[in-house]
């Protein structure tokens, strides 16, 4: 009886130094995650930039003596193209 709690108490006290056997990452993963982070960084980098070009072309415009409500349809048409390219830069389309 005592040779069996010898050996149980052996046996725990050896398996924390067994190694642990190495893992290995997702990195199929986590390269489709860094892509999709990056499509979505670059996505939002042409909507910012439409964004202010949209804004200096209406400055322009009402500068210019342009109506305003053509230069408000200018500002918006600009800027719903910033998207659209967005979003053909983010999915692909």
């Amino acid at each position: 009886m005592k040779r069996i709690y010898v050996g149980v108490v052996a046996l725990a006290l050896a398996v924390p130094l067994v190694p642990p056997t190495p893992g290995h990452a997702q990195t199929q993963g986590m390269e489709r995650r860094q892509d999709r982070r990056s499509d979505r960084d670059d996505a939002r980098a042409t909507r910012q930039t439409g964004r202010h070009v949209s804004r200096d072309a209406k400055q322009d415009c009402k500068d210019a003596g342009g109506n305003r409500m053509d230069c408000r349809h200018l500002k918006r048409g600009m800027k719903q193209d910033a998207r659209k390219s967005a979003r053909e830069q983010k999915y692909g389309d």
